[in-house]
């Protein structure tokens, strides 16, 4: 089942970043790094043409209030985003019926990439999620053209799950991984369905 989660205005901290809900006067930095090409592409989705698109993303962001904007401490900028976001085919995904959990996403400011940020980004939202929210397990996936999001997940403690063709908002279809987390701190065995696209091994 996919948890209830909400922001609720959490703030989560790490050595070189702040984790906190976006808000109107993160416009400027978001579409500094969402327009750049090739960026939102890596995460299935159009790099912003105009400032205009970035503020309906931004609006949509701080009404769903499940989307935490990544923040550099030394200078409180934007660089990335990162989404705890409903995981889908939970009807079909009947292993999951008795727990809850959800699906993480992100995406970073090309000028931040192979410096190690993303991955501790993830680690805090892990963290928060299993240690303070006692969630069972979450979902992540990459296409498999994205090597970068495959090393963050796989030094994250993700487990290949299901080889699956997913959806971009692109209007296209990429062949993809996705990943799974249990929590660690839980004793969790799993049933699951659909083995045609497993790849899971327990």
């Amino acid at each position: 089942m996919n948890y209830d989660f909400k922001i609720n205005g959490k703030i989560l901290e790490t050595e070189r970043l702040i984790l906190r809900p976006f808000n109107l006067n993160d416009l400027d930095d978001f579409f500094q790094y969402a327009s750049v090409k090739g960026v939102g592409e890596m995460a299935g989705w159009f790099h912003h043409e105009t400032k205009e698109k970035t503020l309906e993303i931004l609006n949509m962001f701080i009404e769903n209030d499940v989307v935490f904007a990544i923040c550099l401490k030394s200078n409180n900028k934007v660089i990335g985003s990162l989404g705890v976001e409903k995981y889908g085919n939970e009807s079909i995904l009947t292993e999951f019926n008795s727990l809850y959990g959800r699906e993480i996403g992100y995406v970073l400011s090309k000028d931040y990439w192979g410096q190690g940020i993303m991955p501790e980004a993830v680690s805090a939202v892990i963290d928060y999620l299993f240690n303070d929210l006692n969630l069972d397990f979450l979902t992540c996936g990459y296409y498999l053209f994205n090597n970068q999001s495959k090393r963050v997940q796989e030094k994250s403690g993700f487990r290949p799950y299901r080889k699956l063709m997913m959806q971009t908002r692109m209007g296209t279809e990429e062949e993809g991984i996705l990943n799974l987390l249990l929590n660690p701190n839980k004793n969790i065995k799993l049933t699951f369905s659909h083995p045609e696209t497993l790849i899971y091994v327990d």
